[in-house]
């Protein structure tokens, strides 16, 4: 005894003649999507061309907001238009441009279990460069690397050593010989 499997589109609930014409929709975000993306299957012909969703796209920005007394951060999704209009000084790119970057940190680093909250994350600029003992991760040398200067700023503003290029266990353990040698310290 055969088995026979019939296709439905969910969007219009049309019978598929041919899964070849199946287009997979994987939907990550929608205000009534509760648990995390989801995945439906349509007609090819149901859907408007690439072209035709292009334009259709909103051109979205997405913002956390860090309120001193909340301890999460709240994250809203507006439109680049009217993020746009908040800037009056100067227009909204040159005040991009400019600003301060935020350092990406490393996902399996990031997400940290329950139990282990009291562990610091060396592979953020909060903490890079801090004397810690363990090693040195791979993510930490890229950070002081790229973000000397602001992380000594840091560090001297926290009361903490700040990295010394002239020292020759702070460029070892950072990895930091071509950039003393770009700036012409020599190592003690």
């Amino acid at each position: 005894m055969g088995q026979k499997i019939i296709r439905f589109s969910d969007l219009t609930g049309k019978h598929v003649e041919n899964d070849a014409d199946l287009v997979r929709i994987v939907v990550r975000q929608h205000p009534d999507l509760a648990d995390g993306p989801v995945e439906i299957e349509a007609l090819a012909d149901e859907l408007t061309t690439v072209e035709e969703l292009e334009e259709l796209a909103l051109d979205l920005v997405t913002i956390e907001l860090h309120h001193p007394e909340a301890d999460e951060p709240e994250t809203v999704v507006l439109e680049a238009e009217a993020f746009n209009q908040l800037a009056s000084a100067a227009p909204m790119a040159e005040v991009l441009r400019g600003a301060k970057r935020v350092a990406r940190t490393i996902p399996s680093q990031a997400a940290a279990p329950a139990s282990a909250k009291e562990r610091v994350n060396y592979a953020s600029l909060d903490h890079a460069g801090r004397p810690h003992k363990g090693r040195t991760t791979d993510a930490e040398k890229q950070l002081v690397q790229q973000h000397l200067d602001e992380i000594n700023e840091r560090l001297a503003a926290e009361g903490i050593r700040t990295i010394d290029l002239g020292s020759a266990e702070h460029v070892a353990r950072y990895g930091l010989a071509a950039l003393a040698e770009e700036r012409g310290v020599t190592l003690d």
